[in-house]
Order: structure tokens, then C-alpha cells, then sequence
């Protein structure tokens, strides 16, 4: 067995995109084996377990992950991970990865595969709401994929968004009211609220959302009239029943099941499409344990390795 720790900068965003597409792709096509995450909840943020099987690529495992909201203030991630991967065949354990940073870069790649497939348009004007570590993996992500053209950035505290801003001249970013961030051709939230915090009226006829920070039950960020207007995609459909943005609005009888467009997978093998331009799409995003899986794969071509005796 070994332990990879990174760093992970040798990896390069396109690969990553790549092999999130083919994860969704193994997903859509129902090739893979995978359980809804587990939830283990603390006062101050949960822990999720999340197991996988991707046959395509002969590799199995788990990935332990924690979401802490208060970390920032001391110093901390938000978010955290660890990945342990099984050889199918015996069990035995294969590899154990420090996921953090991968978990990042996986769930920025879902959003640009999701925005490739769901844009109507290939020059962008981008929308962020949150301006957190996932809001920068969602724009290099999407800048593989789509020609970034003005980003237009909105979080609580103006002064964040302002510094988010100056780290991308090249995309004539800048600070905005919400309204105004939600004023584009794709847009990103990427908070942790429990309250929406995107009005359906501010959303025009043919955007795309990437709607990334819902991913617990209790969690949402978007106007539930925006979801009944929209064609709403998952990633994994009982996964996002209890913990994605559609997850309070069901239970509240403002959405159904039944109204979910479908899954990203299916939109990525062609079973699945936008209907028209003008319509609005919104990809759910839970994180799937199979992202996690093939990004360590890609991870581990492109470190080194420590040897850790097992058993």
C-alpha cells in the first residue's frame, strides 16, 4: 500500500475535467456501484462516507470528508479528505490519499463538465456567488472548457469579493451586487447557506447554474420558483433528494422528484439535453464518490508514492 500526499500541481485541469466526464459518463450508463453518502453530524459540521466502485477503471475505495464552516476562522480548511482505495479483487488495500485539495479540483471539474454540456453559449460572462475555495476550482475549471469573457463576483463581505476579483484581470472580474452576479450566461454559488439567497426573478431565460453549495440535508441557495421554472439536473438522484439544492424544497411540497430533467451523466452520453436555448438549466451538485475515484487515479500518475506495509 502507499500514501500520496501530493503535491498535486502537476495535474492539469483539462485531465481532470476529462476524468470527471468519464466518471459521469460510467454513471449515466448505470456501470458503476455506489451508495448514497453517509452523514455523521457534530455542532459544528459533519463528516461524510463515501464508497465507490468504478469498474472502467478497476478501482474501488472510500472517501472520508469533513465540511467545518468555523474552520476558516482558525486557520483551517473547510473542507478535508482522505481516500482509501481497494484492490477489487482481494480487498486489500492499495492506496491511501490526501484528498483535499483533489476534492477541490473534482468538484470544480463536475461544474465545468455540467457548464459544457448545459451552456447554450461558448463565451461567457460568469456569475459567482461565494467566493470561497470552491468558487476559485469552479473558474479554472470552467476556463478549460468555456471562453470566460467578464466575471462578475458577489460574496457577504464586499472586501472578499473584491480580492477574489483582483486574481482574475485577464476575465475583467469584478465586484458586484448579487442581482448583478447573477446577471450572466452561467452562474456559480458555491454557499453554505440554509436560506436562498438567488430570487428566481433575477435569473434571465438561458442561463446555466452550477448550483454547488447545497450538498447536506438543510443546506440551499436557490429561489425554489427558480427550480420549478428550470430543467434541473443531479448528479446522482437519491443522493440529491436528501442533501442537494433540491433537498428543502421537497421537503417543504414546493418540488417533486418526478421534476428533476435528469442526471449528468445522462446529459454527458446524449441520452439527456437542454430543450431549448432559452431555457434555464441547473446542474445539482452533491460531489459523487465516483468523481473521487477517478481523480485518484489521475492523482496518482502524477505523484510519488510512500510505502506503507499492509497487512
Amino acid at each position: 500500500m502507499r500514501y500520496y500526499a501530493g503535491p498535486w500541481r502537476r495535474i492539469s485541469i483539462p485531465d481532470v475535467n476529462r476524468a470527471i466526464e468519464m466518471a459521469f459518463a460510467e454513471h449515466g450508463r448505470g456501470n458503476v456501484q455506489m451508495p448514497p453518502k453517509i452523514y455523521v453530524t457534530f455542532d459544528t459540521g459533519d463528516f461524510r462516507t463515501m464508497p465507490a466502485y468504478l469498474p472502467a477503471l478497476g478501482i474501488a475505495g472510500v472517501k472520508v470528508v469533513n465540511v467545518h464552516p468555523l474552520n476558516r476562522s482558525g486557520g483551517l480548511p473547510t473542507v478535508m479528505a482522505l481516500t482509501v482505495l481497494l484492490d477489487p479483487a482481494t480487498g486489500l488495500p492499495q492506496a491511501i490519499i490526501n484528498a483535499t485539495e483533489l476534492t477541490a479540483m473534482r468538484t470544480g471539474a463536475a461544474g465545468a463538465v455540467a457548464a459544457k454540456y448545459l451552456s447554450p453559449k461558448r463565451r461567457v460572462t460568469l456569475g459567482l456567488v461565494g467566493t470561497g475555495r470552491q468558487a476559485e476550482a469552479q473558474v479554472e475549471a470552467i476556463a478549460a472548457e468555456l471562453a470566460i469573457e467578464e466575471l462578475k463576483v458577489w460574496t457577504r463581505k464586499e472586501k472578499h469579493a473584491e480580492a477574489f476579483a483582483a486574481r482574475y484581470p485577464d476575465y475583467s472580474a469584478r465586484s458586484v451586487p448579487i442581482r448583478q452576479a447573477c446577471d450572466c450566461d452561467v452562474l456559480v454559488t458555491t454557499t453554505p447557506s440554509t436560506v436562498p439567497v438567488v430570487d428566481a426573478a433575477w435569473i434571465a431565460d438561458g442561463t446555466h447554474i452550477n448550483a454547488i453549495g447545497a450538498d447536506a440535508p438543510g443546506k440551499q441557495e436557490l429561489d425554489p420558483a427558480l427550480l420549478r421554472r428550470a430543467e434541473v439536473y443531479v448528479d446522482d438522484s437519491e443522493q440529491a433528494v436528501h442533501s442537494g439544492e433540491i433537498n428543502v424544497p421537497l421537503r417543504e411540497g414546493h418540488y417533486t422528484p418526478g421534476e428533476i430533467a435528469g442526471t449528468l451523466g445522462e446529459v454527458v452520453i446524449g441520452m439527456k439535453r437542454r430543450s431549448s436555448s432559452g431555457a434555464v438549466t441547473i446542474f445539482d451538485s452533491t460531489g459523487i464518490a465516483v468523481q473521487d475515484l477517478a481523480i485518484a487515479a489521475v492523482a496518482m500518475r502524477h505523484a510519488d508514492g510512500i510505502d506503507l506495509p499492509f497487512p
